[in-house]
């Protein structure tokens, strides 16, 4: 499947038995607001994962903001929503990926490969007049949703510490440019970036209309910046695993497949004085 599709495309879907369709809506400031706006109205069919209660395993106070929960355990949390193996997966959000991303990148490493982003998101459908459903998801008959090889690679915050001795390694930060410096920090109790990094902010990949840009443009601009560091040598992070997975995501738009995430990201990072950090721009 490709990365993406669009809302038409999944309105022409929905009738199908083998789709499922999940609503992974958030806001980081206000951790109801996204449970809220999908009982107020959402795809028809879809089902809500919540960020902080599904997406995520618990906070220790050093394994960041949004550490990954146990594969296992994701894996039975989709089976209890009745995702199978032989089903397509849509996911969508309202922040142009930012969320979606994130479950998109989190069933390629439970295996499953069927996956896509809808391109724009909830606005996208709004735009095009699709119909909404309001109230709580429809039950779905429980499945055994099975784990298979991950489809990505992980670093942890060992080896990403060790890859900064190491040439063949190029670390990416999605954050913001100002955060990336060091500068209007609210977030974390460290602003800063680690050594070596480069900064993408993940919202580059977008148009201005919220949806990706064409896969030639993301594909110019992301050569620029890897320069002549093959794909498979990057390592994606940002603050607490999320957004660093939008930039994952364009990269597979533009056809340079093959990054690894950082999930513990900056909010791990910063959690330990010992870890080397770097404020200001390169």
């Amino acid at each position: 499947m490709p990365p993406l599709m669009t809302a038409a495309e999944l309105h022409a879907c929905l009738d199908s038995p083998e789709w499922r369709v999940f609503d992974v809506r958030h806001d980081l400031a206000d951790a109801a607001a996204g449970e809220a706006a999908f009982l107020a109205g959402h795809i028809p069919g879809a089902q809500f994962l919540h960020m902080d209660r599904d997406l995520s395993a618990a906070r220790t106070g050093r394994n960041g903001r949004h550490p990954l929960p146990a594969r296992e355990d994701f894996a039975a949390l989709l089976g209890a929503r009745g995702l199978a193996a032989t089903n397509r997966v849509a996911v969508y959000d309202a922040s142009g990926g930012m969320m979606a991303a994130r479950l998109w990148w989190m069933l390629r490493w439970l295996g499953h490969e069927a996956v896509c982003v809808v391109d724009g998101g909830l606005p996208a459908w709004q735009a095009a007049r699709l119909p909404l459903e309001t109230g709580p998801a429809r039950a779905r008959e429980a499945t055994v949703f099975p784990l298979r090889a991950a489809r990505t690679e992980t670093l942890d915050a060992q080896s990403v510490l060790a890859a900064l001795e190491r040439a063949d390694r190029l670390i990416v930060d999605a954050r913001s440019p100002d955060r990336f410096r060091g500068e209007n920090e609210t977030l974390d109790p460290v602003g800063g970036h680690i050594p070596g990094a480069k900064n993408r902010f993940f919202k580059d990949n977008l148009a201005p209309d919220g949806r990706f840009k064409p896969a030639a443009t993301l594909r110019e601009e992301w050569t620029r910046l890897l320069g002549e560091t093959p794909p498979a040598a990057v390592v994606a992070q940002c603050g607490s695993g999320i957004t660093a997975c939008h930039n994952l995501l364009a990269l597979e738009i533009a056809g340079l497949p093959g990054a690894a995430l950082y999930p513990g990201s900056w909010s791990e990072w910063c959690a330990d004085p010992a870890r080397p950090v770097a404020t200001g721009a390169l």
